[in-house]
């Protein structure tokens, strides 16, 4: 098993995912929020690009909630927002969500050409880097960044992934991107915290009254459910439906 890292969704060569099975990160906050929907009894989260197709697309399915985020605001006449505390069983469970982020769901999609694909974040690392194992393919953690840029919380999430997943199997090879992200991930392992102050979206997003959002998305392995995209369907689902 190879193991890579795609500090950005742009950095993902689509033919790199053939064959192999794809991790899914957007710390801040998408991943973290679809682990909490699916976690509290969401039916399903349908990934979508732009905000007008989520509208469209909510439209098209009643009974559905339209959920996201552009620079961190819930677009005019959205359900939620992207904030994973909003993601409470009494809002999501039995709901199928239509769901546009800045990043995640476009990393999401980027993605599709993997065999398969699920959703990691610390809230469930050790259960994602299980299931990565469990797959017994080269594995490649996309990281959805900001905005085109690389993210430092995003990237310390994949260096402890693929520590876990190598630590896990020892035939696993990480590839210099992968160690890469193992090293840069070291300073964080026993302190997340640090990245609510180091990491410039945490920053902004503290800027802007989202603090507690911040504090939920750097808590380690409060879940162990893994989000599993089926591209088949476009719909992120668990994987015990």
């Amino acid at each position: 098993m190879r193991v890579d890292v795609a500090p950005t969704p742009a950095a993902l060569p689509a033919a790199a995912l053939t064959g192999a099975v794809a991790l899914v990160i957007d710390v801040l906050r998408a991943s973290t929020t679809m682990v909490t929907a699916l976690a509290h009894g969401c039916q399903a989260l349908l990934p979508v690009a732009e905000v007008e197709e989520a509208r469209r697309r909510a439209r098209e399915l009643p009974g559905s909630l339209l959920a996201g985020e552009r620079w961190g605001d819930p677009p005019a006449g959205f359900d939620l927002g992207n904030s994973p505390l909003e993601f409470t069983a009494d809002r999501v469970a039995g709901r199928a969500i239509v769901f546009t982020t800045s990043n995640g769901t476009r990393a999401l999609l980027a993605a599709r050409p993997a065999a398969a694909i699920a959703v990691a974040s610390f809230a469930n690392l050790g259960a994602a880097a299980d299931w990565a194992v469990a797959q017994r393919r080269d594995v490649i953690v996309v990281c959805a960044g900001e905005r085109g840029d690389r993210s430092l919380e995003d990237e310390t999430c994949a260096g402890l992934l693929v520590d876990r997943i190598l630590s896990s199997d020892p035939g696993a090879v990480a590839s210099p991107a992968a160690a890469e992200a193992v090293g840069a991930a070291r300073p964080y392992a026993k302190d997340l915290a640090r990245l609510a102050q180091d990491a410039p979206h945490a920053r902004k997003l503290t800027a802007q009254g989202r603090g507690a959002d911040v504090t939920a998305c750097l808590a380690l392995d409060g879940f162990t459910l893994v989000p599993i995209y089926r591209a088949d369907v476009d719909k992120v689902v668990s994987p015990y439906r």
